[in-house]
């Protein structure tokens, strides 16, 4: 199941913030979150925290399973370009020069990654889906 979490009118240029956003697409959530907390760049803690946003949306759909056994990675994120706002600087002889103050939005899906059917950890992943489907019909 996939869930979206969306950041607008950032006031970084988007060049900045997509530098960050490539350090985590594709990767496990956790391991983003690890990468995120010790990057230097300003846009790392705004994702983070959107990163964190994902994670309660995805809990809040999905009340009956874990995060911790769910797989979740970063499936999608991308940066679009916001609004500028416009100024003007004082230069010589009395021009202006414009400065653009750029903004932008971050979108972010994390899913669960579903793993090879021939591999270990698939293998293992089927095993406990079917222990848990076992002992729900034995509740019931």
């Amino acid at each position: 199941m996939e869930a979206v979490a969306k950041l607008r009118n950032v006031p970084t240029s988007p060049r900045k913030m997509r530098l960050v956003a490539n350090l985590v697409r594709g990767q496990k959530v956790t391991r983003a979150l690890g990468l995120l907390r010790f990057e230097a760049n300003s846009g790392a803690e705004k994702i983070e925290k959107l990163l964190l946003s994902a994670l309660a949306n995805w809990q809040q759909h999905n009340e009956d399973q874990r995060i911790e056994e769910a797989n979740l990675y970063i499936s999608e994120i991308f940066v679009d370009e916001g609004r500028q706002l416009k100024r003007l600087r004082p230069a010589p002889q009395g021009r202006g020069h414009r400065i653009r103050k750029r903004s932008n939005h971050v979108t972010l899906k994390i899913d669960t990654m579903i793993e090879k059917a021939g591999s270990k950890s698939a293998q293992a992943q089927a095993a406990n889906s079917a222990t848990t489907e076992n002992q729900a019909e034995a509740n019931s």
